[in-house]
């Protein structure tokens, strides 16, 4: 789950406590908004509205698993582009339509435009890569994983 918290944005304890639990902890049960629920000593439907209003509001702006690729037979590379001011939002819009990017970053550098790409292999990997070079006319660096380092990061809301 991706976290974004604007300043303006006031949590109650509930809204917090709520937070941390989603972050790495959801439910994983027929009624997942009732455990929460249950958890938080609130209702069931005060959950659902309370994680509904958090995404409306994106605080929270994905709810989702995630997944080792590696354990599932895939594998992953970060990749890196020089993207021109002039042509940046087109490139951007291709490499997100695809569907194995997970990540995308701007960088204040000349590789300006920085994504993650997991594919089935290395091969179909390229061959996506190419495939946005391809569209765009922009080179893109292939940079495989050659060591997985997975750190764990919640963000803590509640005191």
């Amino acid at each position: 789950m991706k976290i974004h918290i604007p300043e303006q944005i006031a949590l109650d304890d509930v809204a917090r406590r709520l937070l941390d639990i989603i972050q790495t902890d959801f439910p994983l049960c027929p009624r997942p908004y009732a455990e929460l629920g249950a958890r938080l000593g609130i209702e069931e439907e005060e959950a659902l509205a309370r994680v509904r209003a958090l995404r409306k509001k994106n605080v929270i702006r994905r709810l989702g698993a995630n997944f080792q690729s590696s354990g599932l037979g895939f594998v992953s590379t970060l990749c890196a582009a020089k993207a021109p001011k002039d042509k940046l939002e087109e490139f951007i819009a291709v490499v997100n339509a695809e569907p194995g990017v997970t990540h995308n970053y701007l960088r204040d550098h000349d590789y300006n435009v920085w994504f993650t790409l997991i594919s089935p292999s290395r091969e179909e990997a390229q061959a996506v890569l190419d495939g946005i070079a391809g569209r765009t006319g922009i080179a893109v660096l292939n940079l495989p994983a050659t060591k997985i380092y997975k750190i764990r990061v919640d963000f803590r809301m509640a005191e």
